[in-house]
């Protein structure tokens, strides 16, 4: 008789490196870039150069480390941009019919060329004289 194990673990992601999940990985590597960006390319003295990468790697900590009620900072982060988005008002009012609709027809004219306008062989022998 075949033995099969049945996974248990289907909704945990799996773990990449030092416990972090793939995603936390690739967070934390976009975040030391930004991080060395900010403290070497800003045309700023070196200690407010060096405080803006503090910031960046302790935002980029958070996003990648914290995971409030289970789920990542970036399915909050879509919430909380779709709560931008979507109007907080909503008003209802009938729609009245307007009496003076009146209906409009669309109708198209195709325009075909005249048999005399093309020419009629390659040569230029008939059609395009003097040319």
């Amino acid at each position: 008789m075949n033995r099969h194990e049945i996974p248990t673990h289907l909704n945990v992601e799996d773990k990449a490196f030092a416990g972090l999940t793939m995603r936390q990985l690739m967070t934390a590597a976009v975040g030391l870039g930004m991080a060395y960006g900010t403290a070497s390319e800003l045309p700023l003295p070196i200690p407010v150069r060096l405080v803006a990468a503090g910031i960046v790697l302790v935002a980029v900590a958070i996003v990648a480390l914290w995971r409030p009620a289970g789920r990542p900072m970036e399915d909050w982060m879509f919430v909380l941009l779709r709560y931008w988005a979507t109007p907080r008002i909503a008003v209802w009012r009938p729609r009245e019919a307007s009496a003076n609709v009146e209906e409009k027809t669309t109708s198209y004219e195709v325009v075909v060329a005249e048999p005399t306008d093309v020419p009629r062989s390659i040569d230029g022998s008939e059609g395009l004289d003097g040319i």
